[in-house]
């Protein structure tokens, strides 16, 4: 009804039918070229948005993956070695079912629900690396993240890793499959993370929206949109699923095998 009626107004108003169908595509045209400045600049902004039925979402070229509850399965040792942290700089220490409502909180709200000060977190991020450099042999990897990598890796996809651990431990972990990830950006502070997606952005040589960053906690999702790439979250790590797509990612995997369709290899 609405196309018609707007169409034979524009054609009553013009008096002439081929001009008015070239209005009404030069109209169109500018409409659309809006919609993409539009998109654009809130893609820029770090907004996320929805892809409507039949569209095709965006497909990736560059990868970032964090390492602990993304590619690597640390939840019990992060729970060991933070209560030996606890006693060791004066924190609450926690009971599992404590630690698993913490799924749900982002970082600030856990670090107040532990009574963690804030002036001793660079201190306690460096006895955590160490705790993790003591023990990075024994860490497993999830199922399917040797694959995966390497099917990033033979398709032509940069990969790299942004960790807040030291890379020599994550190499240790990583055993072989170290060798796919391109560049490793690691000691990350606990809110520091964006400043390491940039140095990846200039690394990889491509639009910073073309940038997939998976994580598994809403720190990474704030990092992402900080430094301007796109947002993956991840369904099997630290963060509960529905608190991380309430924070909105532009993709969310459930499965690890859901990860290698999302990209191809960039153009250069």
């Amino acid at each position: 009804m609405f196309p018609s009626t707007l169409s034979g107004s524009r054609t009553k108003a013009c008096g002439n039918a081929k001009r008015c169908s070239d209005l009404c595509a030069s109209d169109g045209a500018r409409a659309g070229l809006q919609m993409w400045r539009t998109t654009r600049v809130l893609l820029g902004a770090g907004f996320s948005l929805d892809i409507a039925d039949g569209m095709s979402p965006m497909t990736y070229e560059f990868a970032i993956f964090d390492f602990d509850g993304t590619l690597a399965d640390t939840a019990e040792w992060f729970m060991a070695a933070s209560n030996v942290a606890a006693a060791r700089f004066g924190f609450r220490q926690l009971s599992l079912e404590e630690f698993k409502g913490l799924r749900a909180m982002g970082s600030r709200e856990i670090i107040a629900h532990m009574g963690v000060p804030m002036w001793k977190l660079p201190r306690i991020a460096t006895f955590m690396r160490q705790e993790m450099s003591s023990q990075a042999r024994a860490i497993q990897l999830f199922p399917g993240v040797p694959d995966m990598l390497a099917g990033l890796k033979s398709a032509g996809v940069g990969i790299a890793v942004v960790s807040s651990n030291g890379e020599a431990a994550i190499r240790k972990a990583l055993g072989d499959t170290a060798a796919a990830v391109d560049l490793f950006e690691c000691g990350a502070t606990l809110f520091g993370k964006a400043q390491h997606f940039k140095r990846v952005v200039k690394f990889a040589g491509i639009e910073p929206q073309r940038i997939l960053a998976i994580g598994d906690e809403a720190r990474d999702i704030e990092a992402a949109r900080k430094a301007r790439i796109s947002v993956g979250a991840v369904g099997w790590g630290y963060a509960d699923p529905t608190f991380l797509k309430s924070l909105g990612p532009d993709r969310f995997f459930d499965r690890m095998d859901e990860i290698l369709p999302a990209f191809r290899a960039a153009k250069r």
